[in-house]
């Protein structure tokens, strides 16, 4: 809605903030306008640190500047959280015998602590504190979590492999006895790495709330959403170097300088455990050389004001604009209850969370679980399906996350159509959703899948029996996976389950397994042979197709985040903004990213065909219903993505844009000081012109 008005002009006074140079047409005599000390107010607004302002130093003192360190805070964040924690949590689980219950503890521990901080942090930088200064102290705590989450290794001894499985058919019990004793020293650094998924937690709160809001205060409204964009962006980025970057260091021994090379031992080897620490080492170092220039740059950029003083207010009608703008308000811990009962209050920010609460619980389930989907629906490796995801899902992010800023300067939205762009990336990802039932074929496996090529009968199963008469003497375990693929091209469980007797290795190192019972004589031409690897799975064409629209759903899901980002900023109160994400962060992550994965770990444990068993107790599961795990997750992504859509549209329905946009007295105040100049407005119905001492209309 445009409002006819007379603005006042700015210009910039050499050290000191911008004041009207001119008033409004038929004003007589105005106010003199506030001289602010030169020094005083030119030191606030340099970069630098303490006296130490020197003026080359002040190249890097504006936004892009600002926006450059903002974003090394977020991809290092990103690469370490996102992505190297994740990539090494299968060597940590072998290395301090943890189990895969106490995985899960330390993932969550981030986003509890995460949550739990963010309210009060972003309340009380909101109050007054420098926002850089803020930023800084986070990137430095995170470095000192990554640090900590590696201690561990430096901290114990040399990794003893463990005794070898024996994984042939041994006729009279003649088997590896499992050690199912469990070592306490090393699994009581489990608490360590929950403390230092705390300190995480803790580092990166200031990162999605103040460091955002900072951005969107020193950035004018039509680039604002090519700000965020662009932050995200490079958060996107952070993971993704964190899946690869890990991944080439687990091809490293984990005590290389140790004395300990682990030659006899080879990544593909069970009891391989790779340098998952190394990257966490160079994140802490990372993390403390960009919290020195973070800590330099001053409360508000130069310009700040100017920008801040001609936006125009869009919070919602009843968001408590005029409560929270007074000029006490927010300097004591004493009405922090009134500002949170504020924003509670607010429907569009709150139906704006509820929608982003279901698109927070898809996105977070497909970022842990995508690769899994990947793997197991295509017959990937699990290192090759962590790279196709990962080229899929991040360029998709990246591309998606400009787009929607780019969009959100193009067309120059308000918060209304920032909202109804949210709902028309989550219309598209409705229809995208549909890709999950790409698959291909089930691989045969004997015993799960089809039944044993000797058995005298030739049906599928109706329950999971690895054991058959071709092996009955062998005393197989199921402890340990060991993929080996008969000549007769089946997957049988280990060369146990299949019957073999002989081994031997073959020049390439593949192991290679004789007199394998269970191996069909007459569907291989008389061998029995057997080799240590998957049978390549059946041939497809669909993995490519599926990867491709996973792109385009990642495109117009994240392509939501900045114009969802930009609405919460323009639907509270501008005094609000950095406590909105505070609490916008809690709502998401209780309610989507924390229970998301949890949620659908059940779904997918609900679709397993063969579990592993350990020392008396289910483990992982080593086979699932490729059919049933797509249709499942095909319904909770739909039905999820519909109530999103809801959400967004009741916020829609919900805002009720300002009557009039002003900027009371209080706002003055903080710009100006003591003084405020008076600024005539013009009525947009005509009539006298009037002087307004206590707001302007902008």
């Amino acid at each position: 809605m445009n409002f006819p008005l007379t603005m006042p002009e700015y210009e910039t006074l050499e050290g000191s903030r911008y004041r009207p140079s001119k008033t409004t047409e038929g004003e007589t005599e105005s106010q003199p306008a506030v001289e602010v000390d030169a020094a005083e107010a030119g030191d606030d607004l340099l970069c630098g640190w303490g006296s130490v302002r020197p003026a080359w130093l002040q190249i890097f003192n504006n936004s892009k500047g600002a926006l450059f360190f903002i974003c090394l805070f977020a991809f290092i964040q990103g690469t370490s959280v996102n992505g190297l924690v994740n990539v090494s949590l299968t060597s940590i689980e072998n290395r301090f015998d943890l189990p895969s219950s106490s995985l899960g503890i330390i993932k969550g521990s981030y986003d509890v602590a995460y949550s739990v901080l963010a309210l009060f942090v972003t309340y009380h930088a909101s109050t007054g504190g420098s926002k850089p200064k803020w930023l800084s102290l986070g990137v430095f705590v995170l470095g000192i979590g990554s640090l900590t989450f590696a201690i561990p290794h430096f901290v114990t001894g040399r990794y003893v492999y463990g005794a070898g499985v024996e994984d042939t058919c041994s006729a009279g019990g003649n088997t590896t006895t499992m050690d199912c004793e469990e070592n306490t020293n090393l699994s009581s650094y489990f608490y360590v790495f929950v403390l230092a998924q705390l300190i995480h937690g803790l580092g990166a709160t200031p990162l999605y709330t103040i460091g955002v809001s900072y951005l969107d205060e020193n950035v004018d409204t039509v680039n604002s959403g090519l700000y965020i964009g662009i932050f995200y962006a490079c958060a996107f980025f952070g993971p993704a170097t964190g899946y690869f970057f890990g991944g080439k260091l687990l091809d490293i021994f984990t005590d290389i300088y140790k004395g300990n090379d682990g030659s006899e031992l080879t990544p593909d080897d069970p009891r391989w455990v790779g340098a998952w620490w190394m990257g966490f080492v160079v994140c802490a170092a990372l993390s403390w050389a960009v919290s020195f220039p973070l800590a330099g740059y001053p409360k508000e950029l130069p310009g700040a004001a100017e920008i801040n003083a001609k936006k125009r207010s869009e919070a919602h009608q009843k968001g408590g604009e005029d409560i929270v703008s007074t000029p006490d308000f927010g300097k004591t811990w004493r009405d922090f209850p009134t500002a949170l009962l504020l924003l509670l209050r607010n429907p569009t920010f709150m139906l704006i969370n509820i929608g982003g609460a279901f698109e927070a619980f898809l996105s977070a389930t497909f970022a842990a679980f995508g690769p899994k989907f990947v793997q197991m629906q295509f017959g990937q490796p699990s290192g090759r399906a962590s790279m196709l995801f990962g080229f899929a899902i991040i360029p998709g992010a990246a591309v998606g996350s400009v787009l929607g800023g780019l969009l959100m300067q193009k067309l120059k939205l308000k918060c209304p159509g920032m909202i109804k762009l949210v709902m028309i990336g989550g219309a598209l990802g409705f229809i995208l959703d549909f890709a999950l039932l790409l698959s291909c074929p089930d691989m045969p496996f004997a015993g799960v899948t089809v039944a044993y090529p000797n058995n005298s009968t030739s049906q599928i199963p109706m329950t999971t029996n690895l054991s058959d008469s071709c092996n009955a003497d062998c005393n197989c375990k199921t402890a340990f996976l060991v993929p080996t693929c008969g000549a007769d091209n089946v997957q049988y469980f280990s060369p146990c389950f299949a019957g073999c007797s002989g081994e031997s290795t073959e020049d390439n190192g593949i192991k290679r397994y004789t007199n394998c019972s269970c191996v069909s004589a007459n569907m291989t031409g008389g061998s029995q042979d057997a080799y240590e690897k998957s049978c390549p799975s059946p041939s497809c064409g669909r993995m490519s197709v599926f990867l491709f629209l996973f792109f385009l759903l990642m495109v117009v899901t994240i392509m939501e985040i900045p114009a969802a980002t930009g609405a919460t900023l323009r639907c509270v109160p501008e005094s609000q903004r950095s406590l909105a994400l505070g609490v916008q962060t809690i709502i998401l992550r209780f309610l989507g990213s924390i229970p998301g994965p949890i949620v659908f770990g059940r779904i997918i444990d609900s679709t397993c065909l063969l579990w592993q068993e350990k020392c008396g107790e289910r483990g992982s599961c080593w086979l699932y219903d490729k059919e049933s795990m797509a249709v499942k997750f095909l319904m909770v992504a739909l039905i999820w993505q519909a109530l999103s859509l809801v959400g967004f549209a009741l916020a829609l329905w919900s805002y009720k844009p300002p009557l009039n946009t002003t900027v009371t007295q209080a706002k003055l105040t903080r710009l100006y000081g003591s003084q405020e100049p008076t600024v005539t407005v013009t009525p947009s119905g005509g009539g006298a012109e009037h002087s307004s001492e206590t707001a302007t209309s902008i």
